[in-house]
Order: structure tokens, then C-alpha cells, then sequence
């Protein structure tokens, strides 16, 4: 995702939005150059790429620019983006441009979802039209490129009674593949009871869940140190939202739900152990979330990231923490992502054909797990 907003609103700068044609200086760990394998024994899916649709874009903007329009990082972001033409060309794209750029670099199909800060950030009342006709415009892409494209649906959290509704008719009318969430909703999560109807229709739905980062509600500390996306609050607000799903109890209650993160599970995978033995902090503890009754989790924290919780590697071609994660989590649980177009980039790509794991886990890693989380 895009990097850095003030928290006025106004633009620090956005990083890593243009295809590889225009360079970049290899800082760091970045990969090192490489040849992309044309003849892999493998189909590539990548399982987090972005798009959006003109009437999003112009709802959103509209809404930020009202006299009524609320102090919502999220909405502000919006902006930023609509402001980029070169991002807008490649996010509206589903056609010519994108599978151009799914051919330079390897990619078989993407898993389309529709971009931060989606339609949960525009005027109350139009999130839902806006994510019927997102879902509609995404079947047809999937429709005229059944080999190229399959597509999580969106809803909007704020009319509960609607999300439920388009889920169901994204699963079952549209084929869609899952759905996709742009975590916070001014400054609201998907754990607390009066969304827990969503929950129950993904489950009943068999809809994996992915939450996608967003800016974060308390955005000032972020923006004022440069940290408000990629490198701070975007992983920041996924970490709160997963873990309050795991503590809300919704996973024992709806023991089919899934969800998917990215990111290589902003570092979530890593603190597995301390999150085991920090558990009673919020275990057990009556009054969270508004004063609801304790939750007492069935399992450790741990068991749900390696029972209920997939997540991509999104943005970090890094082999020893990919490694890392399918140690941890199990082979069946991490899935490739780009990030397109936010993140492009042929030797990203070179770095996971030589990846030192099994053909096995490799064949999962990059095909075969996208197909059994999202039923491809």
C-alpha cells in the first residue's frame, strides 16, 4: 500500500506505486536481481491484488470534500489515492493493462479485492449500492477472463442487514470467491456483537474473510513519524483486528469461519508463544467491548492461527520469514501475493521460484492453497 499521509490529511509522498519500468534504487533486503521462471511447475496466484471502480472513487472524494464529511483517516486515504493518476489507471484496469502486467511478471490469476478504503468509508446509506455494483463489475471481469481472475466480494459493516444479503449473493449468484474487508470502519471492528450476523453468513456461506489493512483511526503518532502505512499503521490496524476476532470467541463459536491476512500475517506468526502466555490479560475478562460478559477461548491463541487463520505474503519476498511462517502456521497456510499494483516487481517474483523449500510446499505455497482457502 501506499506509505505516508499527514495528519491533516495532505500528502507525504506514496511509495512503490509505479511498474517496475520506472526504477527504483534496491535498498536494503530487497531481492536481488533474477530471472523470472517461464516454465514453472507451478501456476502462480497471487492473492492479494488491488482495483477499484470510477463511482468508488467519486463517492469517496465527494464524501471527503462535504461539509459533513467525518474526521476518517480511512476517507482521507481515498483521496490521496484518487489523486494519483498513474495508481487509478492501473487499480480500474481489469482488462488489457493488468493482464499485461500479470504476463511480464509470471502471475496466472489474481484474487481481486477491491482497494482501501473501499466502500465502507462513504456516506452512510451508499456503502451497499456501491459494493453490489463493485461485486457485479468484479463477476464480469471474472466471467470474461474465467483463467486470469477470481474476485473476493465487498460489503459495507455498517449495514449489517445488507452486508448479510450481498454475501449471500455473492457466493451463491455471482461465484465470487470470498470477501474482502478493509479493516476499521470509523474506528469500529468486525469482533463486536452487533456484527457477529456477518460472521455467521460468511461461515454459512463457506466465504473466506480477508481483512486488508487501511489507515489507522488514531492516526496523529503515525503520520507525524512517517509511519501511517506500510511501515506502522496499516499492519498495526490488521494486528488489532485479527487478535480481537481470536479473543471475541467468534472462531469457537463459528469453527468454519476463515480468515486470510497478508502481509506474511503482519508479524502476528511471530509472537505466537507470547501470545499463549499473555492470554489471560484479555481471557476470561468480563466488560470488554462496551461492557460484553467474558469470553473464555476453548484453545490457545495459537491453535486459531493454525486452525482458522491463512495469511499471504503479501509485499515480503523474504525467504527465511516465509520459511519462518510455514514452519510455525504449516505449510497449508501461507499463500503468495503480490500486492499489485502497489508492490511490483520481476525480481520479487525470481526471489520465490528459488526459494529453498520443497517442490511440495512450494507447489502449495504458490498454487494449491489459494485454490482450497478461497474453493478456486
Amino acid at each position: 500500500m501506499a506509505d505516508q499521509l499527514k495528519s491533516d490529511g495532505s500528502v507525504l509522498g506514496l511509495s512503490g506505486l509505479l511498474p517496475e519500468r520506472t526504477p527504483r534504487k534496491r535498498v536494503g533486503m530487497a531481492p536481488s536481481p533474477g530471472e523470472i521462471d517461464r516454465n514453472p511447475p507451478y501456476k502462480r496466484i497471487a492473492t492479494e491484488e488491488a482495483w477499484t471502480f470510477p463511482d468508488l472513487v467519486k463517492a469517496q472524494v465527494a464524501y471527503a470534500e462535504s461539509a459533513d464529511a467525518p474526521d476518517d483517516p480511512s476517507l482521507r486515504m481515498g483521496t490521496m489515492f484518487a489523486g494519483n493518476a498513474p495508481l487509478q489507471e492501473m487499480l480500474q484496469d481489469l482488462g488489457d493493462l493488468r493482464l499485461s502486467h500479470m504476463d511480464d511478471y509470471g502471475i496466472d490469476r489474481q484474487l481481486l479485492l477491491l482497494t482501501s478504503p473501499g466502500v465502507q468509508v462513504v456516506r452512510p446509506g451508499d456503502g451497499t449500492a456501491l459494493a453490489r455494483e463493485a461485486n457485479d463489475i468484479a463477476a464480469e471481469a471474472c466471467r470474461n477472463h474465467p483463467d486470469r481472475f477470481s474476485a473476493c466480494l465487498a460489503f459495507d459493516p455498517r449495514d449489517v442487514a445488507g452486508s448479510v444479503k450481498e454475501i449471500e449473493r455473492g457466493m451463491k449468484e455471482l461465484d465470487l470467491a470470498g470477501a474482502v474487508l478493509n479493516s476499521h470502519f470509523q474506528g469500529r471492528y468486525i469482533d463486536e456483537p452487533d456484527y457477529e450476523p456477518i460472521i455467521e453468513a460468511l461461515a454459512a456461506n463457506d466465504a473466506a474473510l480477508y481483512i486488508h489493512p487501511t489507515a489507522p483511526w488514531f492516526s496523529k503518532p503515525y503520520g507525524d513519524r512517517g509511519f501511517f502505512g506500510a511501515l506502522g499503521g496499516f499492519p498495526h490496524d490488521v494486528w488489532i483486528h485479527t487478535l480481537g476476532i481470536v479473543f471475541s470467541g467468534l472462531f469457537d463459536k463459528y469453527p468454519d469461519f476463515r480468515l486470510v491476512i497478508g502481509h506474511l500475517g503482519e508479524c502476528l506468526p511471530l509472537h505466537l508463544y507470547r501470545f499463549d502466555w499473555m492470554q489471560n490479560n484479555a481471557d476470561g475478562i468480563p466488560g470488554m467491548r462496551g461492557g460484553q460478559p467474558a469470553v473464555t477461548l476453548k484453545h490457545p491463541v495459537s491453535h486459531y492461527f493454525r486452525n482458522n487463520i491463512w495469511i499471504t505474503t503479501s509485499g515480503v519476498g523474504y525467504e527465511p520469514a516465509v520459511k519462518f511462517c510455514m514452519q510455525e502456521m504449516g505449510a497449508d497456510r501461507v499463500l503468495y501475493a503480490m500486492d499489485y499494483p502497489y508492490q511490483q516487481s520481476s525480481d520479487e517474483v525470481a526471489a520465490y521460484d528459488r526459494m529453498d523449500i520443497s517442490d511440495a510446499d512450494k507447489l502449495k505455497l504458490m498454487q494449491t492453497n489459494a485454490e482450497a482457502v478461497f474453493r478456486l
